[in-house]
Order: structure tokens, then sequence, then C-alpha cells
């Protein structure tokens, strides 16, 4: 009898511990539902390649999620070095930014990190898995992008296709055949694996081969239309792209290391709805968004077992930036810019 008595005891307490675990991490996703259901609407900063129909996939399957009616306005990047350094200039001027939630790659992330630009949240208690929460509470990550150099398969022999970083040093490529794009913080993730004095020269090199500059789409377009022959870093969004299109852009596969940049989503510090902006990235980590997210803008997570991008990564080199590395990174995409004439 007492045995029995012990044993009910002993269930009672475990189901009262497992409801007050059970409590404690639904209590502030609950109350962060309920201050985002009072703002009502979202300034989301995202890629142009997510479309605007896949923006309001997301919002659908959000406002499903958290039985919500939060109006999405998505705004698509257009160059997203511009808009960071906009965003910082904002801040620095005491001016409210024009996006709650920003979109961007981590490099973009590293640089309104150091301009303390970042509305942090503790992203864990809401049960975000802490290996995708960087930039100290201030970003989640939600995918991975994949870059190497990209050509078009039916202007480029294969006998001419890059197979190292270094051939496209080859004079051969001198004169505009190259095309090189604003997000030269790619060329600045080379120096976490090669050295920043190896990267550095190789970027000097680049830029006596006088490449054709201009945004990503803008060399994308140009690469389609044979106007150069080679982009010295495509991200696989604009493969993606080309691929449900059926355009002929392709990455040189087999170049190492590929350098993968992960999209983060970040709170602005002075942000008009912040607590939507929280909330929707919470959600762009879970099932359902990265469903919407990999079918339109064509990433998945690499640390998520399974996913395209996990399967892809294996076997590979593959270059991740972590926070340590922001600095540097930060450093040399401004100074690469400056080598390759997109700044003075």
């Amino acid at each position: 009898m007492k045995r029995l008595k012990f044993l009910v005891i002993t269930v009672i307490t475990f189901i009262a511990v497992v409801a007050s675990v059970r409590h404690a991490a639904t209590a502030p996703l609950d109350e962060l539902i309920a201050a985002a259901k009072k703002e009502g609407v979202i300034e989301f900063y995202a890629p142009s390649t997510l479309t605007p129909e896949g923006a309001q996939k997301l919002r659908d399957a959000f406002n499903k999620q958290y039985s919500l009616n939060i109006a999405l306005n998505y705004n698509p990047s257009g160059a997203m070095t511009r808009d960071v350094g906009k965003i910082v200039g904002m801040a620095a001027a005491g001016v409210p930014p024009e996006w709650d939630l920003m979109v961007v790659h981590d490099a973009a992330h590293a640089t309104l990190w150091l301009k303390k630009a970042h509305k942090p949240f503790d992203y864990a208690k809401v049960g975000v898995d802490p290996q995708v929460i960087g930039y100290d509470n201030g970003t989640v990550i939600l995918a991975n992008q994949f870059v190497l150099p990209a050509y078009n398969k039916k202007t480029l022999p294969p006998k001419d296709v890059p197979k190292r970083w270094e051939d496209l040093l080859d004079p051969k490529w001198k004169g505009g055949k190259l095309g090189m794009g604003t997000a030269t913080h790619h060329l600045a993730r080379l120096a976490t694996f090669w050295g920043e004095d190896k990267a550095t020269k190789y970027v000097k090199g680049l830029a006596k081969q006088q490449p054709s500059l201009g945004q990503l789409g803008v060399i994308y377009s140009r690469l389609q239309l044979g106007e150069i022959l080679v982009a010295i870093t495509m991200t696989d969004s604009f493969v993606h792209r080309a691929e449900m299109k059926g355009a002929p852009i392709v990455h040189a596969e087999g170049i190492e290391p590929v350098i993968s940049p992960a999209y983060n989503a970040g709170v602005l510090k002075g942000a008009r709805h912040p607590n939507v902006g929280h909330l929707f990235a919470v959600f762009l980590t879970t099932p359902p968004a990265q469903e919407i997210w990999e079918k339109y803008g064509g990433q998945s997570s690499a640390f998520v077992p399974g996913t395209t991008a996990y399967k892809y990564a294996q076997g590979k080199k593959v270059l991740y930036m972590t926070q340590d590395q922001a600095q540097m990174v930060d450093r040399l995409t401004a100074e690469y810019g400056k080598i390759l004439g997109f700044t003075k």
C-alpha cells in the first residue's frame, strides 16, 4: 500500500514538473504573441529572390501558426551593403529605421552588430535553438547561401570553366570578361581560410583583371546576355532562380572552399514594431517557414540534418563565418570594395 502511495505521489510530481517546464517555455512565447498582436504590422526587409509571392506565403503561414492577422509589407533588397549603410547612418542620426526586421547575410549583420544597431531579444527562452542565435542575441540564422564563381554554360566552353579560385587570375580573363557584384564580403571571407595576406593579394590580382562591377542582379543579367563570361562570386539564390526559369547560369562546382554566408534575421534598434519582428524571426526558424523559404529563395539551413543545404555541404570545405571573425570580415569588406573600385 505504501509503495502504491509512493508511486502515485511520484507520478503526480513528475506531471507537475513537466507542466511547469512546458509553462516556462510557452509563457514567454504567449506574451510575445500578445504583444505582436497589438502592433499589427511588420515592415519586412528580405532578399529580392524571395519574391512578393514568397513573402505573402510567409505572412499567411505566420498568421496561421500564431492565430494572428498581421499585415506584412515586403521590402525587397536592392543592394544589401548600401541598405545596411543607410540603416547605420540613420541610427547614428537618431532616426528610426524604415524596417522592423532585416533578413540579410551575416556579414551585413556584423556591421549592424558592431554599430550596436540591433534590438536584442532572448530567443532561446521562446524555443529557438541556441546554435542559430548570434550577435549577442541580435539575430537568428534561418538559411545558408553557397557562393562560388558562376558562368553561362551556353557561352563558356567546358575547358574554360575555372576549377580553382586562383584560375580567375589567368590573363585570359582580363578586360571586362569577369563580373563582380557589390558583395565584396564574399571575398573577405576567404581571409578566414587563406589568411588576410593571401586574400588581399588575391583581391588585388582580381582588380588588375578589370572586372565589370555592379549589383549582383546586374551581374547575373550580364552573365545571361553574354556580356561577361564569369561572375567572380554568385549566390546560389541566383542559380536557383536560373534553374526555375530555365536559364543556363550554373556554379563552377568543385571549387573549394565554398563560401557560405548565412541569412540572419534581426530586429533593428528603434524598430516601430519590434515584437512582431522578434516573433517573425522566431517563425523563420520553424519547419513551415523553412519550407517556404527554400521553395522561393532556394536556401535551407546547413545545420539541420536532412535539409538540402546540409546534404550539399557534406564532404566539402565550407566557410561559415563566426562571430569572432565578424570584425575582420567587416573591415576587409570595405577595404576590398576600395581595391575593386566600388568606393574611393
